[in-house]
């Protein structure tokens, strides 16, 4: 069985994932997160592909598939490509093989994906772009603030009275933060206020894809965001949504682990396609 690559080229970052797969056994050889900091998406992509490459002992030619994800289907040496809620429900898998469904929170939606054991996607729904539960918002609140992006986690898990923001659309969820800070209202309530709500939208998106079962494995970078993964357990409680939801160290690979392995499995389709011939 080949080495392949996963390359997920999203909004806000590039992931790599590089994968040696024997049969059943699934081995990461090498992966990379890079924010993208108005880059050029598709530059950053094959300088960050040869990076890793280079990391792991190999090049180009020793990789049987390159599969792409998100926006990667503009790379020019890639093997193929995968729809992401196709990417990011395999990678859930590997991140947590009992998982039946991925939240996979983005920097520009956020989506909730039901698949088997698989990882064949059987239902979806997404949130809509202009809505004030993505990454991207979040994102944006906290440069108000003036506070870096690592910080935001920690500092809503230290609310005591957390104000509820908008959950309509991001333009009137910025107004109630303009608000909010102009009443001294402190930045880790406002947080808090905002992951609540983001979790609350989530949550209810979550149920409208049915047959929820087994465990729900989020991805995707805000799932790296200690806040709005505690957010997301107390909205399900709310919700009455009795089954398990949570993140991975690895959360934000999730396409890019799913693109390798996909890639995997549609190599060794087209060689035994071949030799049948």
């Amino acid at each position: 069985m080949p080495i392949t690559a996963g390359i997920d080229v999203g909004t806000g970052a590039i992931k790599i994932a590089v994968f040696d797969v024997q049969g059943d056994r699934e081995t990461c050889l090498a992966k990379r997160v890079d924010r993208l900091r108005q880059r050029d998406p598709l530059k950053t992509a094959e300088l960050m592909y040869d990076e890793v490459l280079t990391s792991a002992g190999l090049k180009r030619a020793d990789i049987a598939y390159c599969a792409t994800t998100g926006e990667g289907e503009a790379l020019e040496f890639h093997t193929g490509h995968f729809y992401s809620m196709t990417t990011h429900a395999r990678g859930a898998i590997y991140l947590r093989p009992e998982s039946r469904v991925a939240l996979d929170t983005g920097a520009l939606h956020g989506r909730a994906i039901r698949m088997d054991d698989r990882g064949k996607v059987l239902n979806y729904k997404m949130t809509s772009q202009c809505a004030s539960g993505s990454g991207q918002f979040l994102e944006n609140i906290a440069r108000y603030l003036g506070i870096a992006q690592d910080e935001i986690g920690s500092l809503s898990k230290q609310a005591d009275n957390p104000e509820k923001v908008s959950g309509i659309c991001a333009v009137l969820a910025e107004t109630d933060v303009i608000n909010m800070v102009s009443r001294g209202i402190t930045a880790p309530n406002i947080l808090k206020g905002i992951h609540e709500s983001m979790a609350d939208r989530l949550a209810k998106l979550l149920k409208t894809i049915g047959g929820l079962d087994g465990a729900i494995q989020m991805t995707g970078g805000l799932a790296l965001d200690a806040g709005l993964v505690e957010a997301m357990k107390e909205a399900m409680v709310r919700e009455k949504v009795n089954v398990p939801i949570e993140t991975h160290p690895d959360a934000i690979f999730a396409g890019a682990i799913g693109a390798a392995l996909w890639g995997a499995f549609r190599h060794d389709k087209l060689t035994r396609m071949a030799e049948a011939a």
